[in-house]
């Protein structure tokens, strides 16, 4: 039997996601939020919810841009800090030491010492109640040459990505690999 939980925010696992953007006055910030993943294939578009107070809200509504960076597990600690604190008060980059590298693609800045970046446009805005999505465009996707799977798509046991439990307030690594998407269903109800 299953217990209910009621209405809540719980999906496993939910992506751990840094968004980057600039402020007015040109500066980098990112903060880490766990909702959103990609939303659309044609075009390529990434959903991202934030609460109106968030700085980074009005960084995008203001710049119409951001990136989304993939931190690996080893990575944990600053991905905590980035949802902790307001870049409205504090350098995230100068107090982690981490690098702001500008997008060559879109307006925002990522983390350079992430593995995995997604550059987006804000294609579409909605307002759904406490959290505004912003669907963005991915406009190009970059992985270090090192972490790229033998058709040089990003490798997730080599990229090692930091994913958020909701229910649980924790951040875990990823499990090992079950099987091959579109693959190990077929061989086990339709044959080869």
């Amino acid at each position: 039997m299953k217990a209910s939980l009621g209405a809540n925010t719980i999906l496993l696992p939910t992506p751990t996601m840094v968004v980057g953007t600039y402020d007015s006055s040109g500066r980098p910030n990112v903060m880490t939020a766990a909702w959103g993943g990609i939303c659309c294939s044609v075009p390529p578009c990434v959903a991202v919810s934030l609460r109106k107070a968030t700085y980074t809200y009005g960084n995008i509504v203001d710049k119409g841009a951001f990136t989304v960076s993939i931190p690996s597990e080893l990575f944990v600690r600053e991905v905590d800090y980035f949802g902790i604190v307001s870049g409205r008060d504090i350098d995230k980059f100068e107090v982690t030491g981490l690098t702001a590298v500008h997008s060559e693609v879109v307006n925002a800045p990522y983390v350079g010492e992430f593995p995995l970046v997604l550059e987006c446009l804000v294609l579409h805005t909605f307002e759904i109640g406490l959290h505004t999505q912003f669907i963005g465009e991915i406009l190009d996707v970059k992985i270090e040459d090192d972490m790229q799977d033998e058709r040089g798509n990003p490798d997730p046991q080599k990229v090692l990505p930091c994913t958020y439990a909701p229910g649980a307030g924790a951040y875990y690594g990823l499990g090992k690999k079950l099987g091959k998407g579109f693959i190990v269903g077929r061989e086990a109800y339709m044959g080869r």
